[in-house]
C-alpha cells in the first residue's frame, strides 16, 4: 500500500505519534471548549452590569461631556459611540441572543433596539434616557491559544516524540540485529555470534539464533570435511590405477580406462575446490583495483590463446576479497569458454552495486533450470554433461564464493542465445 511505512520502526512510531497527536488534539479541544464556556458565562455576567453602569453614567452627564468619557468607558473587546449602530444584517445566533438578553435585563425595556453584524463584529443599537443614540460595538470572544501555551505543547510533543523514537528503537533494534545476523549467516556460517543483551525476549531470541548458527556451522563443517576427506583419499587409488594402466598391453582398453580415471580425478579436484570455497569468508577484505584485477585475469586467458574480452570499468577501488573474487570470475569464464569457446566480461556500476557480467554465445540454459544449476553436482545432460568435462560443481563453487563476498549471482538467458552470469557486489 502506498503511503504506508515499510520498516517496522517507522510503522510503530507513526502509529504512536498519530495516537499522541489525536489525544493532544482532543485534550486541547476539550480545554478550549471548557475555557470558552467559562469565558462566555463570565462575559455575560460582567458585560450586562458594565454596560448598564456605563449607560447610567452617560445618562447623568451633560450632552457636551459624554464624548470625553467614551474612551474611559471602552474595554478591550467593546467600545461606545454616540451614533446609531452601523447598518448591517441582523445577527441571529445563540451567543447573540444570550448577550442581548443579558443587556436587556440590565438596561431595562426600550433601551436595546436591534443587533446587527458588521465587519465580523456585533453592533448593538442602544438609546440613552433622553433618547440620544448610543452604539455598542462588540468583538465576540474567540478561542485562542497563547504563544506560551503553544510553545509548551510543542515542547511536550517533542519530548514525547523523542521518547517514542527511543522506545521503538529499543524494541525494533534486536529484530534488525537478528535480520543482519541471519543475512551474515547465509554468507558465512562462521560469522560472529549475535550479542545476547537487552530485554529478556531479545536475549532469548539471540541465544536461540546463536544455538542454531552453531548447529548449522557444525553440520556444514562436518559435511565439507567428509567431502574433502573422501576427495583427498580417492586421489591415492586413482593414482595407483593410472600407474597400473600404463602396463596394460591393450592400447584401446588402456585409453578408455585412463579417460575414466582422468574424469574421476577432475571430479575429485572439483570436490576439493568446493570444500575450500566454504572458507573463503576467512580471507580479509581489502581495497582492490577492480579493473586491474580483471585485466590481469583476461591477459592470462589471452596469453593461453583463449578469446576473452573486457569492457567497462569501475572508477573507484572496491573493498572485497580479491582471491575469492578472482576464483569466482575465473570459474564463470571457464564455464563460458567450455561451452561457447569465447567469453566477454562487462563491468557496470551504480551508487549501490558493482555488476560483473560474464557473457557467452553458447547453447545457454533453459529458464526453468537457471536456479538448479547453482546447486552442487547438478548437470544439464542435454548439453553440459560429463562428456564435456563438467562435474556439476563449477557454478556451485562460484555461488558459494559469491555468498562469501556478500554478493549475488544471477544466471540470465541472453537475447539471441547464450548465457549471462551476472555477479553483483556491494559498492561499499
Amino acid at each position: 500500500m502506498r503511503g504506508v511505512p515499510r520498516s517496522l520502526f517507522a510503522r510503530i512510531a507513526a502509529i504512536l505519534a498519530l495516537g499522541l497527536l489525536l489525544a493532544y488534539a482532543l485534550a486541547l479541544w476539550s480545554v478550549l471548549r471548557e475555557r470558552g464556556e467559562l469565558s462566555r458565562s463570565m462575559m455575560l455576567g460582567y458585560l450586562g452590569r458594565d454596560v448598564a453602569a456605563s449607560v447610567a453614567m452617560l445618562d447623568r452627564l451633560p450632552r457636551d461631556e459624554r464624548a470625553a468619557w467614551l474612551p474611559r468607558l471602552a474595554r478591550a473587546n467593546y467600545r461606545y459611540a454616540l451614533t446609531p449602530a452601523p447598518a448591517g444584517p441582523a445577527a441571529d445566533s445563540a451567543l447573540v441572543k444570550e448577550i442581548a438578553d443579558a443587556l436587556g435585563a440590565e438596561l431595562g425595556p426600550g433601551r436595546l433596539l436591534r443587533v446587527a453584524q458588521a465587519d465580523g463584529q456585533l453592533a448593538f443599537d442602544l438609546r440613552l434616557a433622553d433618547g440620544s443614540p448610543l452604539a455598542l460595538t462588540l468583538q465576540p470572544p474567540r478561542l485562542m491559544v497563547s504563544a506560551t501555551t503553544a510553545g509548551l505543547l510543542l515542547l511536550q510533543l517533542a519530548l514525547l516524540g523523542a521518547c517514542i523514537a527511543w522506545a521503538v528503537r529499543q524494541t525494533t533494534q534486536p529484530l534488525a540485529q537478528l535480520a543482519h545476523a541471519a543475512d551474515a549467516l547465509g554468507r558465512n556460517p562462521e560469522a560472529p555470534p549475535l550479542a545476547e543483551h537487552g530485554p529478556t525476549e531479545a536475549r532469548r531470541a539471540a541465544a536461540a539464533f546463536n544455538t542454531m548458527q552453531r548447529r548449522i556451522a557444525s553440520h556444514l563443517a562436518e559435511r565439507l570435511q567428509i567431502l574433502a576427506a573422501v576427495s583427498h583419499d580417492l586421489q591415492t587409488p586413482i593414482t595407483r590405477l593410472r600407474m597400473r594402466t600404463e602396463t596394460m598391453a591393450d592400447t584401446a582398453l588402456r585409453g578408455k580406462l585412463q579417460a575414466d580415471l582422468a574424469e574421476m580425478q577432475a571430479l575429485v579436484e572439483e570436490g576439493l575446490a568446493y570444500a575450500r570455497s566454504a572458507h573463503a569468508a576467512a580471507e580479509p577484505a581489502q581495497p582492490v583495483d577492480l579493473h586491474a584485477l580483471l585485466d590481469s585475469l583476461v591477459c592470462d586467458y589471452t596469453d593461453a590463446g583463449r578469446e576473452v574480452l573486457l569492457s567497462g570499468a569501475h572508477p573507484r577501488p572496491l573493498t572485497t576479497r580479491p582471491q575469492a573474487l578472482r576464483r569466482v570470475v575465473g570459474n564463470l569464464v571457464d564455464n563460458a569458454l567450455k561451452f561457447a569457446g569465447a567469453a566477454e566480461l562487462i563491468v557496470r556500476s551504480d551508487a549501490r552495486s558493482v555488476h560483473i557480467s560474464v557473457c557467452d554465445r553458447g547453447p545457454g540454459i533453459a529458464p526453468d533450470q537457471l536456479a538448479a544449476v547453482l546447486q552442487p553436482f547438478y548437470r544439464i545432460e542435454a548439453s553440459r554433461n560429463r562428456d564435456t568435462g563438467g562435474a556439476g560443481l563449477g557454478l556451485a563453487i562460484a555461488s558459494q564464493l559469491t555468498q562469501a563476498l556478500g554478493g549475488r549471482l544471477h544466471l540470465l538467458a541472453r537475447a539471441g542465445g547464450g548465457l549471462e552470469a551476472r555477479l553483483s557486489l556491494p559498492a561499499q
